[in-house]
């Protein structure tokens, strides 16, 4: 089975109200890049994927006027992919849905949060993700309130062959400092938001904890957007907030593997994998992250599932393959990660 997660940028864009796809030569949200360019790509990029599976982050809307679902399914009959059902979970108000795209021939999926739901008081034990979590992570006696503006999607999947696992797409955001006068300002707003992706981080791995202390197997997967060393504010935490979700380590059988996050925690200063490449306007060059990742629970890694980045620069298949490589390029700044894995047993 071949599992994948894909950042889509402006995925949203390329359709009208009733979810039809806008394939036209007005310009996407892509820089330089118009809709019926950005959606051929990711015609193409999708089809290679071939993915029984793939967890859309920056999915199109769910509104008043608008919902996720038939703009996915439009798109996927349109592209005669396989993976041609949609799911969302609880939707946000920021435009990117977190949206699963799966071949219901092979797997039944349905949203199925856990939790218990809160007011806005809250609750400290890891609370349905569209509530409130409470923590004090700055150790001034004084709780804080977070919330997720992209609540994670919590899926009960089963394959045809009665297989049962649990899947949790994440899409985790430290915001920029929009506004600040000074760099005082930025710094303070920097610490703070960084400080909310932390309290996120923790939310989520609690989830995980207790998912993986009932013996379920998991797969999280998504964009987390962040890593060791990725910003400037990460030693005050001490950790950055794919350390937490994986966890520590103590305790194998509650640890997350993800090969690429793993690589990149060994070696903080050298060569690492990337899924995601910026234009940097000041500096006008492009910068390169490792944001995306698959991680699974120790049973499901034991199985010895194998990663791969489509990047079109690195991946020598990718590369090889004109327009293949052009596709990825032009279809989002994210390029999507897969894993391939027996769940048959």
């Amino acid at each position: 089975m071949r599992i994948a997660t894909y950042n889509v940028e402006w995925f949203n864009a390329l359709f009208d109200d009733k979810g039809r796809m806008l394939d036209d030569q007005e310009l996407s949200g892509r820089h330089g890049v118009s809709r019926h360019e950005q959606l051929t790509a990711l015609g193409i990029v999708f089809t290679a994927l071939d993915a029984d599976a793939i967890m859309v982050i920056e999915a199109p809307d769910t509104n008043k006027k608008r919902a996720t679902e038939p703009a996915l399914e439009n798109f996927a009959d349109k592209m005669g992919l396989r993976a041609r059902k949609a799911l969302i979970g609880f939707a946000n108000a920021t435009q990117q849905e977190i949206a699963l795209l799966y071949d219901p021939d092979v797997l039944s999926c349905r949203h199925d949060p856990q939790g218990e739901e809160t007011g806005k008081r809250g609750s400290p034990d890891a609370p349905r993700f569209d509530g409130v979590f409470r923590i004090d992570l700055d150790i001034d006696a004084t709780e804080d309130l977070v919330e997720f503006s992209k609540p994670p999607l919590e899926i009960a999947a089963q394959t045809k062959g009665g297989f049962a696992f649990r899947m949790i797409g994440a899409h985790l955001k430290s915001k920029a400092p929009h506004g600040a006068r000074n760099r005082d300002e930025a710094m303070r707003m920097g610490i703070s938001n960084r400080r909310k992706q932390q309290a996120q981080a923790v939310w989520l791995r609690r989830r995980v904890e207790a998912h993986l202390e009932a013996g379920e197997s998991l797969i999280l997967l998504g964009d987390l957007n962040d890593g060791p060393g990725l910003d400037e504010y990460e030693h005050l935490f001490g950790r950055s907030s794919v350390e937490v979700i994986m966890g520590d380590g103590k305790r194998t059988e509650l640890t997350l593997y993800d090969p690429h996050a793993k690589r990149a925690l060994r070696r903080r200063i050298g060569a690492m994998n990337t899924t995601a490449r910026f234009y940097i306007s000041q500096e006008k060059r492009y910068l390169q992250a490792l944001l995306d990742y698959i991680m699974v629970s120790p049973d499901l890694q034991a199985q010895k599932p194998s990663w791969r980045i489509w990047h079109p620069f690195d991946d020598p298949d990718c590369w090889k393959m004109p327009e293949l490589r052009d596709a990825l390029i032009a279809a989002s700044d994210h390029f999507p990660v897969i894993m391939d894995i027996d769940l048959t047993s």
